[in-house]
């Protein structure tokens, strides 16, 4: 994560979620980097991108997944939150295109995220969200294009502790989840990856 200019007037546990987001160790193929935040949502925040990136022979990469992460901070607690703080998050990969008939696919994506959560031990609140699935068909003078699925999984909620980083984290498993990466094994902790 880039090193960023706080306003002197930020609050201590906003940036102790900064400091906490940049120890966040991920897997070497997620690739953050920080990203303008939005103003208006609240008063405090920062947000990451994210891209799953797979190396190809000869040095070439490919993207499997990208996705947002969005921290927000507002000290006066906003009611829908029932807390201070509030993680809202995307990702989006491509899919095999039979994964597009299946009508469970909108359950298990969501169960992802929530699996993802609970494995890296991140308390929270107040979630909710969708998955949306995205069948590509081409037709005429763009018949030879093959068929294509993408999943999209749009998130929020209340974190509950003071591991931002972990929330940081499950999200970013979501994401390698969703570009088909196989899990790490029990008791293999993922070499940091270069932040730009």
């Amino acid at each position: 994560m880039v090193a960023r200019t706080l306003p002197d007037d930020a609050p201590e546990p906003f940036q102790r979620a900064l400091v906490a987001l940049k120890s966040a160790m991920v897997r070497p193929e997620v690739v953050l980097t920080e990203a303008p935040s939005p103003g208006r949502i609240a008063p405090y925040s920062v947000a990451l991108t994210a891209d799953v990136v797979d190396r190809r022979p000869g040095g070439d990469l490919e993207e499997l997944a990208t996705g947002r992460f969005v921290l927000l901070y507002d000290p006066t607690g906003p009611e829908p939150w029932d807390g201070t703080f509030r993680a809202v998050t995307f990702v989006r990969a491509d899919l095999e295109p039979e994964l597009g008939a299946d009508p469970l696919l909108g359950e298990v994506g969501w169960s992802w995220l929530v699996e993802a959560l609970g494995l890296r031990g991140a308390e929270y609140t107040r979630e909710g969200g969708t998955v949306t699935r995205v069948v590509s068909e081409s037709f005429a003078a763009l018949a030879d294009r093959p068929s294509g699925v993408e999943i999209e999984i749009r998130a929020s909620w209340t974190p509950t502790d003071d591991d931002v980083a972990a929330h940081l984290c499950a999200w970013t498993d979501l994401l390698c989840t969703v570009a088909g990466l196989p899990p790490l094994p029990d008791g293999v902790t993922a070499l940091p990856a270069r932040r730009r």
